[in-house]
């Protein structure tokens, strides 16, 4: 099975200089946990915010979210895989980074998708789903 095929389509996204109190209204309003940071012309994956940048990156370090963007906050740069690559390959990326999100693009680099534990959980066995959760959630 390919990336393409469990992924969520045209996720939510942001821009370098997007305002986190943006970032958590989109997360809120889509209901995610992360958002992929792209370029300007909304295109390359630059890096990814999650709810738990924002604390461990603002919040926790005594940082008013209110006076901050998502790339003072985010992952960078943000682990990608391509749409055509197996689910298998996205697994392995997955525990092997400790990362539960991954942003899906196309051969330009362009993103069109994001994979996130959930999608696994849809699609997979729960043996795979169980050794994802365990491998992402190690120390």
């Amino acid at each position: 099975m390919k990336v393409r095929e469990i992924m969520t389509p045209d996720p939510v996204t942001c821009s370098p200089e997007t305002s986190l109190l943006e970032v958590a209204r989109r997360m809120e309003h889509r209901n995610c946990g992360s958002l992929p940071v792209v370029t300007a012309a909304g295109t390359g994956v630059v890096g990814i915010v999650t709810d738990r940048d924002i604390v461990m990156n603002s919040v926790a370090k005594g940082r008013n979210p209110l006076d901050l963007t998502a790339e003072s906050c985010m992952t960078a740069p943000a682990v990608t895989i391509s749409d055509d690559a197996d689910v298998n390959d996205c697994l392995e990326v997955m525990e092997g980074k400790k990362i539960r999100r991954v942003p899906v693009v196309d051969s330009r680099g362009v993103l069109v998708g994001i994979v996130a534990q959930a999608d696994i959980a849809r699609h997979e066995s729960r043996k795979e789903v169980g050794e994802l959760v365990r491998d992402v959630s190690q120390p």
